[in-house]
């Protein structure tokens, strides 16, 4: 008998993941790797800095594991509805931290935009869910009209493009992976191995230093850290390579190393954002570090870029 082939006492009718063994195996596999850790960490996690911050996210994801697994598990369109609302709150936070979110007509804009994306990945529309950024554009430029007012129009404009660029129409590539093979599967894949690669980085950059890469942007990203957090999160996708639909050597690679180098810049490129920006983090997510955006930062590059190259690969 296999030991993680088991069964619920109490069948849910609902759901279609959970009838898999595969995905009960995958919950069970994550969710006792963030406990064991939790346990670890717990009793160092005073004493620096990067255990505090490691402690408080892993309390983070004791909160949105299991409801990321709850809702990844219900039957289409769930799932999409779910990334499609988190591309709203990511967005939101966005507004929030320039400074813009009381400008409600480019907000409405941006977030009616990221549903019509949802409803293209759901109907397969390719084509229409590639012109929605220069659609969003072309309605954003009729705002000034209608408000009659030209004042600090284009870099509200702009803002709402960017806005819809990353938090949309990146992000939610999500949406369109659901659509392979499975893409449940694959979508908890990118977003524990981003997670990973981040948290691995920030745990060992006090001990594996070098070369700081960007110290005008992130002084704690170093040479060391980042190839560490890069050879790990590649062994963790090695290891969980039976997400894949094709458990060939090319896949889990190609995916680790999307997860690892495309998480790495979107983090860059965010900080950009906010430190520009001059606010660091819109209120807390949950009660672990950063704030929402934080936590799906990552994703905006990962997404399309595994979209593309496993499209490619297919």
């Amino acid at each position: 008998m296999d030991f993680f082939d088991f069964s619920f006492p109490i069948r849910i009718s609902m759901p279609t993941a959970w009838e898999s063994h595969i995905y009960r195996q995958t919950v069970f596999i994550v969710l006792s790797i963030i406990f064991a850790s939790g346990a670890v960490t717990f009793f160092f996690r005073n004493k620096n800095y990067y255990f505090v911050q490691s402690w408080a996210s892993i309390k983070s994801w004791l909160v949105a594991a299991p409801l990321m697994f709850l809702v990844m598990g219900l039957p289409e369109p769930w799932p999409l509805v779910f990334l499609t609302l988190l591309a709203i709150a990511g967005a939101k936070i966005f507004f929030q931290i320039m400074g813009m979110f009381h400008r409600s007509y480019f907000v409405l804009l941006c977030y009616a935009g990221i549903i019509g994306l949802g409803i293209c990945a759901w109907y397969d529309r390719i084509d229409i869910y590639n012109s929605m950024p220069m659609i969003v554009l072309g309605v954003s430029c009729l705002v000034p009209l209608i408000r009659n007012s030209y004042k600090r129009m284009i870099q509200y404009m702009s803002l709402t493009l960017l806005a819809f660029i990353f938090l949309g129409w990146s992000f939610m590539h999500l949406g369109l992976i659901l659509k392979f093979p499975n893409g449940v599967y694959q979508v908890m894949y990118l977003i524990i191995l981003t997670e990973f690669c981040d948290n691995t980085n920030l745990a060992v950059g006090r001990y594996i230093g070098g070369w700081r890469m960007f110290p005008g942007i992130n002084p704690r990203r170093t040479v060391g850290s980042t190839a560490t957090s890069i050879l790990l999160t590649l062994f963790l996708a090695g290891s969980m390579r039976f997400l894949l639909p094709d458990g060939s050597d090319k896949y889990w690679l190609a995916s680790g190393l999307v997860a690892s180098l495309g998480g790495f810049v979107g983090d860059l490129v965010m900080t950009v954002v906010r430190r520009d920006a001059g606010m660091k983090t819109v209120g807390p997510f949950i009660i672990g570090r950063g704030d929402f955006l934080h936590r799906v930062d990552r994703l905006i590059f990962v997404a399309p870029i595994y979209y593309y190259v496993m499209t490619v690969i297919l």
